[in-house]
């Protein structure tokens, strides 16, 4: 058990990067805290922490122990879960990765932790291809088709992408009609965070037509920037229609070149494929898939493995 507990003050030290603050949360003095980190690096004959009188921060030795500890910890606690009672309440803490579309999950969240109260969300926000094994996360929320065998999962629904403006911008400016008319236009555009790219516009062109090479009149990371600045007539924007959909509604942003763009995607929630999901786990996978989508573009069967 001494064993067990250095794992667990490593990874609580790990994530607060903080003795005194993972001594709180554990109940015991940041001395304390300080021995046991200090017995466990004796034992493996590693440094674990850089240590500093202002920071705590991890070796590189140290980051690598860290993603094997959280799958220790995980594996113990899914032991502990699976042999108590099938039917006990969903508790314990629940490690997310969620893509940054907080307008999407946001709220379906919160009304989550009022009917689970006993489950602490851990939350991540990022649109990189996280390992969910490696990385001791208990299901993520990604688009795409899934791909990782080691993972169950199921849809949670479908969005098309729109070319959109404010009525303002196109009374100025004038209204394409054509994909071409937009090189005449200012183009608020997405850049990947992972890999510095911009977003391609998917238009309907013919085959032995060019891409387009699009006017950049703003470049940013997020939907809020750009949904914000065409609802202030500054351009035009490539968005996903559930982040719009009451500015839609209301017209105060219209689509431009309606049955000439492209794209759709889908949402899937995935976790670490098992015979018995904990119970936490199933709780937030029927949760977000009833939820998420509640018009009805959500489909498919919960718990199939992803290839």
């Amino acid at each position: 058990m001494d064993s067990l507990n250095g794992f667990v003050v490593f990874v609580q030290v790990a994530e607060t990067r903080s003795f005194v603050a993972a001594g709180r949360l554990l109940g015991v003095s940041a001395s304390a805290i300080g021995k046991s980190v200090a017995r466990l690096e004796e034992k493996l004959g590693v440094r674990l922490f850089h240590r500093s009188t202002r920071s705590v921060t991890l070796t590189a030795e140290g980051a690598l122990f860290l993603e094997r500890s959280r799958r220790i910890l995980a594996e113990i606690e899914a032991a502990e879960l699976e042999l108590s009672q099938a039917a006990g309440a969903p508790r314990g803490r629940l490690r997310v990765s969620l893509p940054l579309v907080s307008g999407l999950v946001l709220p379906v969240l919160g009304e989550f932790m009022r009917e689970y109260p006993d489950i602490e969300l851990d939350l991540d926000f990022s649109d990189r291809l996280v390992d969910v094994i490696e990385e001791g996360f208990d299901a993520v929320v990604r688009t795409g088709a899934p791909a990782d065998s080691r993972l169950s999962a199921r849809r949670l629904g479908s969005f098309q992408i729109l070319l959109v403006a404010s009525p303002a911008y196109l009374a100025s400016r004038g209204t394409p009609r054509t994909p071409a008319d937009l090189l005449q236009h200012s183009c608020l555009h997405y850049r990947f965070p992972s890999s510095g790219k911009l977003q391609t516009w998917a238009l309907r062109q013919a085959a032995d037509q060019p891409e387009l090479q699009l006017p950049v009149s703003m470049i940013c990371n997020n939907i809020e920037t750009r949904t914000c600045f065409a609802l202030q007539g500054l351009g035009i924007a490539y968005l996903p229609d559930f982040a719009i959909r009451e500015s839609l509604a209301d017209g105060s942003l219209v689509p431009v070149l309606p049955g000439q763009v492209e794209r759709s995607n889908v949402f899937h929630i995935l976790w670490p494929a098992s015979k018995h999901p904990s119970p936490k786990v199933r709780a937030l996978v029927d949760f977000l898939g009833s939820r998420v989508f509640p018009d009805g573009k959500a489909s498919g069967p919960a718990g199939r493995s992803a290839r």
